[in-house]
């Protein structure tokens, strides 16, 4: 449990209540899951807005999730919003996405979901 996340922040925003933190834990995974596939799409179809807002919406949930991403999320979020066309995101991109995969089957397991 909380090998690729943490979730002392989480605890904290629900005072430990933990109905509460299981219902986090399923945004997480509604939410960042469908941000992600949106986000490695628009990074191969060089969709710089799109993938500027995926990235950007996944910022908080990430950083409440303690994931250890966020300043390469951030490199990502960047390359869309400014338009990086002479740069290869491609190897930020992979550490976000696997970094939030190993989350997702982790949360799944240790919430039963």
């Amino acid at each position: 449990m909380e090998q690729h996340y943490k979730l002392y922040r989480v605890r904290e925003l629900a005072d430990n209540d933990e109905d509460f933190v299981k219902t986090l834990a399923e945004t997480f995974l509604e939410e960042v899951s469908e941000d992600a596939e949106r986000l490695k799409n628009a990074v191969a179809e060089k969709d710089y807005q799109e993938a500027y807002q995926a990235a950007h919406k996944m910022k908080p949930t990430v950083d409440l999730f303690e994931l250890g991403i966020l300043d390469d999320l951030i490199e990502v979020q960047d390359w869309g919003k400014f338009t990086k066309t002479d740069m290869d995101i491609t190897e930020k991109l992979n550490i976000v996405i696997t970094a939030v995969d190993k989350a997702l089957v982790e949360i799944k397991s240790d919430f039963k979901l």
